[in-house]
């Protein structure tokens, strides 16, 4: 998975494509969690969910109700990139829990620790844009595809920014269908 993951990355002819993965690649993203406990929350889930939102999306473009042109590019830089703010995010701990027996013993976890406190979505689009330049599409999928999850106070702006760019909603979706039908 990995290397079809690099792979696709790899055919992205933009400059500071090849910054942007030297990053990835000494980074923990290909054995991070998804998140500590809600989807992915094993080592490599982050990549597994990365790359079940890029299959999915396609098909949810190809398939869609409306009309979407968009590249191949832009699809492998908002699946595969969406979530790089969990690069270097998630940090493993102990805890006391009892096993099988009943007796205690130390058991690992996955904990937060946010050394760059700059949102979710949004600091997808800041860490990508630190290497290549996104597409003002590629900056909307990317920072409003958590949705409705999203606070209450932003839905009149999500709103505007689905109908102005329904591939965002599009990846917004598969992100969802990713995580509750896919990830564990």
């Amino acid at each position: 998975m990995k290397e079809e993951f690099l792979g696709l990355l790899k055919s992205i002819n933009r400059e500071g494509m090849d910054k942007l993965i030297e990053f990835i690649e000494k980074s923990d993203f290909f054995k991070a969690p998804a998140s500590t406990r809600f989807h992915g929350s094993h080592e490599g889930g982050l990549l597994e969910h990365s790359m079940k939102v890029y299959e999915i999306l396609i098909d949810k473009v190809k398939n869609s109700v409306v009309p979407i042109e968009v590249s191949q590019e832009s699809l492998i830089i908002i699946a595969l990139l969406h979530d790089i703010c969990k690069v270097n995010f998630y940090k493993v701990d102990y805890r006391n829990a009892k096993n099988s027996f009943g007796e205690w013993e130390k058991v690992p976890y996955y904990t937060i620790e946010d050394t760059i406190p700059y949102g979710h979505g949004e600091k997808s689009v800041m860490m990508i844009t630190e290497y290549i330049k996104l597409t003002v599409e590629e900056k909307y999928c990317i920072r409003w595809h958590m949705g409705f999850t999203e606070p209450k106070e932003v839905y009149n702006t999500l709103g505007q920014a689905f109908k102005k760019f329904p591939l965002a909603l599009l990846m917004h979706e598969a992100d969802l269908e990713a995580t509750y039908f896919f990830d564990t």
